[in-house]
Formats: C-alpha cells, sequence, structure tokens
C-alpha cells in the first residue's frame, strides 16, 4: 500500500474538528516558513505547540524538545523536517495521544507512512496545512 492523499471532505473533518497543533521543527524566527505558517493557523483559532529543542518558545508558546516531552492532549502533528527523519519522528508520534501527522509540503517518507498506518494514523504528506485550511475551511 503506498501512499494516497485525503480526500478533501476527510481534510475538512480534520481541520474543524481539531483544536490543538504540535509543531515539529517550528521556528521562533518570523521569516521561516515554520513560523509563518504556524502563526496563520494559531491566528484560525489553534493552540500551537512548538517542538524544537534548540529554543525556549515561539508565538508565545513554550517549546518542548520532543513530542514525547508534550503532556498536552496533540489533535494534528505537523512536521517541518526533512523527510529522512519521518520515520524516527513517526516511531515518536504512536507514543501520544494524537492520530494525525502530517507532513507539511515537499516533505515525505513512505516507509513512516508504513509505520504509521500500522498504527491507525490518518497521515497526510507533501501538502502545506495553511493551504489545505484555506482551501477547506476558508479564511
Amino acid at each position: 500500500m503506498s501512499y494516497t492523499q485525503p480526500p478533501k471532505e476527510q481534510l475538512k473533518e480534520i481541520l474543524e474538528n481539531a483544536k490543538t497543533i504540535a509543531v515539529v521543527g517550528l521556528s521562533n524566527s518570523s521569516d521561516r516558513t515554520s513560523y509563518q505558517i504556524a502563526r496563520a493557523m494559531q491566528q484560525a483559532g489553534y493552540k500551537i505547540i512548538p517542538v524544537n529543542p534548540h529554543i525556549d518558545s515561539s508565538l508565545g508558546e513554550k517549546a518542548y524538545p520532543s513530542l514525547s516531552d508534550v503532556k498536552d492532549d496533540i489533535d494534528i502533528i505537523n512536521v517541518f523536517r526533512r523527510s529522512e527523519y519521518l520515520p524516527d519522528l513517526a516511531k515518536e508520534a504512536v507514543k501520544t495521544d494524537a492520530r494525525v501527522f502530517w507532513a507539511q509540503q515537499g516533505i515525505y517518507n513512505e516507509e513512516a507512512y508504513q509505520y504509521l498506518k500500522e498504527h491507525d494514523f490518518t497521515v497526510l504528506m507533501d501538502l502545506c496545512i495553511k493551504v489545505a485550511h484555506a482551501l477547506t475551511i476558508g479564511k
């Protein structure tokens, strides 16, 4: 089974039901794409949890070194890391209460996809969450 993007209706349902997004690789620099996308999602009403061992905070939120350090409930894990890091992140993700793993545009890994599907995750790859939000929910 190779990766296929979930249908637009499912994207809309995920985004309508989610409240909290853990952003892996979120920068605290406003000129970085991860910051700009996360800020847009925060402005759309989502709670953002920065996950980056190199920063203390971003977007006014405390940063965590890894997904396993986050104690809050997570609805979506949104990843801004290179594709080769996805298998390790997938293994960390299954230890959380999240069930949606979303790799940003340009990020894809078949091994991570297979692993996450085996653990009942909805997986989105190579897709910008901000663009998907604009196309399905609007704003």
